[in-house]
């Protein structure tokens, strides 16, 4: 009989686990502790066991871990992972240094199905959704390599739509808050507009933060630059968000990247100013990080802080987001799952 991969299982699974082995129940939450929270990579780190029983759990499961596949660093102190799965596909992850804070940005896929034409993962298909483990795998790997800091926040902004993939997503989810221990305050998911996942999301997960990838202000241009906009137009996706619960302070964050010529005049400002209207959310302008075979041009400064102003003026609090490890292909849009200098 294989193995069975503790990481793979969920409370419940590892609660089961531990019944199996007539050990008491304090004993699951020890191991969770040991995975999560300590990031123990093979059976001889579950110290809390004694030997015998380490050997014990040795026969009958095993640790999965992410394969460290490549490590690069950005001049800003930006640091890209490229981790290998266990069919040999790969990932990225992005941790992003500011202050005390240490944000990961994580995938949810490999690949990704939306074809989005102005970033670089949507070139590549999808392969396949990740399952819950990998998701959580990709911090636990990077606690390990950034001891004694920690990841603070996380933003699953990375390759894939974590919509797409929602039940793996919502299990990682819940992990990362009760096993590992980060606030849901300090975890956003990014989605491009699956509304159904959006309503499951706000009916199933914590109440993490939710950003949306808008990036145009009419069924037109999203539908040619997101074709996901097909499925689920302006209306379904802003009527969804003015559904999603938020408690007091909390924010829908909608994210605009912008490109010159495209979304980037004052008549899309003025008319999303009309969209956003009724919706309790903050704007971030994303100038296009452009990447090898992009087909649009990042936009002058001057038409950047002059859509900003626009939005300013109608009391829409908005940022302009420069975003970080451009130079390593790290930035938003720009994750590939390559190796510096080479392919996949």
């Amino acid at each position: 009989m294989k193995n069975i991969n503790l990481k793979s299982l969920d409370k419940t699974g590892i609660e089961g686990f531990i019944r199996s082995l007539d050990l008491p129940r304090y004993r699951a939450h020890q191991l969770i502790l040991r995975l999560y929270r300590h990031g123990a990579a093979d059976m001889d780190e579950l110290t809390e066991f004694s030997l015998g029983l380490r050997a014990t759990i040795r026969d009958r499961a095993f640790i999965s871990n992410l394969r460290l596949d490549d490590r690069v660093r950005s001049s800003d102190g930006t640091e890209k992972f490229l981790f290998g799965l266990e069919d040999d596909a790969a990932i990225e992850a992005v941790l992003i240094p500011e202050g005390g804070r240490r944000t990961l940005c994580v995938s949810s896929q490999v690949g990704c199905a939306m074809a989005c034409r102005f970033c670089r993962t949507g070139a590549l298909g999808l392969r396949r959704n990740l399952k819950a483990y990998e998701i959580v795998d990709q911090v636990i790997a990077v606690n390990r390599m950034i001891f004694p800091e920690r990841v603070t926040n996380v933003v699953l902004m990375g390759m894939g739509e974590p919509l797409a993939n929602c039940d793996e997503v919502i299990d990682a989810l819940w992990r990362m808050v009760d096993f590992i221990g980060i606030s849901k305050r300090r975890i956003t998911v990014s989605t491009a507009g699956i509304v159904p996942g959006i309503a499951a999301l706000s009916e199933r997960a914590p109440e993490v933060n939710l950003a949306i990838s808008l990036n145009a202000t009419t069924d037109e241009v999203r539908n040619r630059i997101m074709p996901v906009n097909k499925r689920y137009p302006l209306r379904m996706l802003l009527g969804a968000c003015r559904k999603f619960p938020l408690s007091r302070g909390r924010r829908i964050t909608i994210e605009y990247v912008m490109m010159d010529g495209v979304n980037d005049f004052p008549e899309d400002a003025r008319r999303l100013v009309t969209l956003l209207a009724g919706i309790r959310c903050k704007v971030n302008l994303i100038p296009l990080n452009p990447f090898p075979g992009c087909d649009f041009r990042r936009p002058p400064s001057e038409r950047v802080l002059a859509f900003q102003a626009i939005l300013m003026r109608h009391k829409v609090r908005t940022l302009i987001r420069e975003s970080r490890g451009q130079d390593i292909l790290a930035a938003c849009g720009q994750l590939a799952a390559a190796r510096e200098g080479g392919g996949s």
